[in-house]
Order: C-alpha cells, then sequence, then structure tokens
C-alpha cells in the first residue's frame, strides 16, 4: 500500500523511489487531485494559506509553467508556507510575473553575457580537474564532501564574488536554508530560527561584497548586476541580495546532489557506466540530461490559479494553488520509455528538470550542464572504477537533498 498524503512531512521523509510509487499511482488514477495545506515546521498551521492542486503528469506540468496567464508566480512559488521576511529575502524573480519579473530577469540576464559566460566556463573545467587532482587513489571518503558540493560551491561563490575565506561558512548557511526541518541539521533549535539565521547571514554576505563591487569593480557576476541597468532601471540592494540568495541555493544545490544522484545510479548500473566510459567524450552530453531527469534535483514548485479553469478536465478555481511534482512528471510512461530505467543514452529526453519551459525557465541551465559534463568527464577517466554506497537522504519538499554518500576512489587511471 503506498503512502497516498503528499502534505505529510513523513512523505517526504521517504526514499525517491518510495515516493515514485505515490506519484505512479496518482499518475494513473487521479493526475490532478486535491490535497490538505502541506505540513509545516516554520508556520502556524492557522496561517497557512490552505489545500492545493497535484499536478503530477509531464504535460500537465508543461501546461502550468507555460501559462503564466492563468497560473501566476506572484503568489508564491514554494510547496510549503513561509514567512513574508524569509520569501522576500530568498525568491528574487522567482516569486513574480510580468511585467516585473521580465524587468528583474533582463538586469539579472546582464550579468551573464557571454563573455562572464565563458569566464565562468573556462573556471568551471579548471575546478573539476583540480577537485579530481585532490583525491587520491584507493582511498575512501565521503562523496559529496569530497567532489559533489565542491565544485557548485567553487562556482557560484566566485560568480558572486564572495571572499574565499568565507566559501565554507556560505555553504553551510545555504544547506540549513534547505534541510532547516532536519534534526541532525537544526540539532536542539527551533527551524524557523535555523532558517532565518541562514537568511541574515547569506543577505549580509551579499550586501558586503556588493558594497565591496562598488568601491572596487570587478568583471564577476556580482559587479556586473552593481552595474546592470535596463531602461534607467537598477537593482535595489535588497533585490541584490535576494538574487545572491536565490543563486547561492539553486545553483549549488541543484548540481551538487545531482552529482550524488548520478554517481549513485552509476555505481548501480554498471552497464550504463561501461557504456559511458566506452565513449565518454561523444556519450557525455547524453548522459547529463539522463543524470538530471534521474536526479529531479528540484522537486516541487507552486504557481496560483487567477481565473476560473480546467486542467485535465479538473475544474479549477480561481486563487487554487497547483503544485508541480518534477520527480513524478520524468518519471512518466507516457513520455518516458521504462522511466525507471536509468538510460545514460535515453533519446528523446525531454525531461523538465530544469522547469517544464516558460518565462520561468531555469536561467542556469548552461552552465549547470557544463558543470556536471566537467566532473565526471574528469572524474571517470581518473577514477573509471569509482564506487559509492547507499547515500543519506534529507527529509524535505524541495530540493532532492543528499547529506553523504560512501566513497572509495578505487585505482588511479593515468
Amino acid at each position: 500500500m503506498t503512502v497516498t498524503d503528499l502534505s505529510s512531512q513523513s512523505f517526504w521523509a521517504l526514499s525517491p523511489a518510495e515516493r515514485e510509487l505515490t506519484f505512479a499511482e496518482l499518475r494513473a488514477k487521479d493526475p490532478i487531485s486535491w490535497h490538505k495545506q502541506p505540513e509545516g515546521t516554520l508556520m502556524p498551521a492557522e496561517e497557512g494559506s490552505g489545500g492545493y492542486w497535484a499536478v503530477v503528469r509531464y504535460d500537465d506540468v508543461r501546461t502550468v509553467s507555460r501559462d503564466p496567464g492563468r497560473f501566476r508566480s506572484g503568489q508564491g512559488v514554494l510547496f510549503e508556507d513561509f514567512p513574508e521576511e524569509i520569501l522576500e529575502a530568498s525568491q528574487s524573480f522567482l516569486a513574480t510575473d510580468d511585467p516585473r519579473h521580465k524587468v528583474l530577469r533582463g538586469l539579472v540576464a546582464e550579468g551573464f553575457k557571454p563573455r562572464q559566460v565563458k569566464q565562468i566556463e573556462d573556471g568551471i573545467r579548471a575546478d573539476a580537474r583540480q577537485i579530481v587532482a585532490d583525491l587520491e587513489p584507493d582511498s575512501e571518503g565521503d562523496f559529496v564532501d569530497l567532489v559533489a558540493k565542491r565544485l557548485p560551491m567553487m562556482t557560484v561563490m566566485r560568480m558572486l564574488g564572495a571572499p574565499e575565506d568565507d566559501w565554507e561558512r556560505v555553504i553551510g548557511y545555504i544547506d540549513r536554508a534547505i534541510a532547516w526541518s532536519d534534526p541532525e541539521v537544526r540539532g536542539d533549535r527551533e527551524p524557523i530560527e535555523v532558517m532565518a539565521e541562514a537568511m541574515m547571514e547569506m543577505t549580509q554576505t551579499a550586501l558586503d561584497v556588493a558594497a565591496a563591487r562598488r568601491e572596487e569593480p570587478d568583471e564577476d557576476l556580482m559587479g556586473a548586476l552593481v552595474d546592470a541597468e535596463v531602461d534607467g532601471e537598477r537593482l535595489t540592494d535588497a533585490e541584490i541580495a535576494a538574487f545572491f540568495v536565490l543563486l547561492s541555493v539553486a545553483g549549488n544545490d541543484t548540481t551538487r546532489h545531482t552529482t550524488s544522484h548520478a554517481m549513485r545510479a552509476l555505481s548501480e548500473h554498471p552497464d550504463q557506466r561501461q557504456l559511458l566510459l566506452a565513449d565518454l567524450t561523444g556519450g557525455i552530453d547524453d548522459a547529463v540530461e539522463e543524470f538530471v531527469r534521474w536526479a529531479s534535483p528540484i522537486m516541487t514548485f507552486r504557481r496560483t490559479a487567477t481565473e476560473d479553469t480546467e486542467l485535465a478536465g479538473q475544474a479549477i478555481a480561481a486563487g487554487d494553488k497547483v503544485v508541480m511534482f518534477y520527480p513524478s512528471a520524468n518519471r512518466d510512461e507516457s513520455v518516458f520509455e521504462d522511466p525507471n530505467r536509468f538510460e545514460i543514452t535515453r533519446s528523446p529526453n525531454r525531461h523538465v528538470g530544469f522547469g517544464g519551459g516558460g518565462p520561468h525557465f531555469c536561467m542556469g541551465a548552461s552552465l549547470a550542464r557544463t558543470s556536471l559534463r566537467a566532473i565526471f568527464s574528469e572524474l571517470l577517466t581518473a577514477y573509471p572504477r569509482l564506487e559509492v554506497s547507499e547515500p543519506t537522504h534529507v527529509a524535505g519538499n524541495f530540493v532532492s537533498a543528499v547529506s553523504a554518500m560512501p566513497m572509495r576512489t578505487g585505482p588511479y587511471h593515468s
């Protein structure tokens, strides 16, 4: 018997494979289903925004994503309810609609011009080589600490101009911003205290870096954000800080946890590893798409219906919340043949791991792909027999997070 209460914290404490049993049942029997308000740890239940429609099929997720006229983001995008001050400090343009969304995204896009992107990508490839060079043959350790978390940390912190001495500290707060309710993370503190502290520290770091860029300009992303201007409008300090938080969390956690999930999949499916090793250069691009589909690192986003409407035959009232479940969409049997098989040559592979399209499609998708190509190309070339064992999953309903995963490198292949 599967657990069908998507709103319970116990559901999100299950493994991804266990949750998929529920999603498969809903896809088959009740693809647009009504659920009670999610159980939260940051706000009293009586202050919550109520129940929601769960959207679990691929086509419906894409429909909601691509129709901002009927399904808006400005009334919140996170599955669970959050205090207003935390949302303002962390959501940036994610929780806005046009015309404001277009203006903010345009300002941020000023920092992703070809010259900056090339500089970032060159840095990613160099960092990936260094991370693998730091590993030792036939050694044991934690894959998350030694590999998965390092590349996105180096990339995001360097993009944002955070001083290198602060990287580990800031990443620690990013971890808490994602896993605020995990007992191992919060200890004896209240979740709201953990989250508020994380937001405050990341915001202050952003303000400090922005101030430094105004004093001494630089060509990194933060320098571009400080100088960005569209139609005479500039980003405020609060908007710069919110984007800093957004990119710190999204840019770090998506690549980091996809790396962990993908390495676990390669260990569990040796035939796919051998297939990739047989033509690493030619096969890595398709493999990366399967890594993202398989991991589905961002699990949920919500929208709000702007009018009385219909989705897949289900009537939805104006003001109703609609929540998209990306791991379910990426296992939709009507779209992906044998979706529970990890297949690095899968084609076509039009997953929704970076969102379902539309105006909120992931701005960092290209950099995430570059990072995954770089780290796995270096890693599998140097340590083709590297193995990882059972990961430790972090309970949560936003990011499919892995906090630790034992690793043995195996022999070095020169």
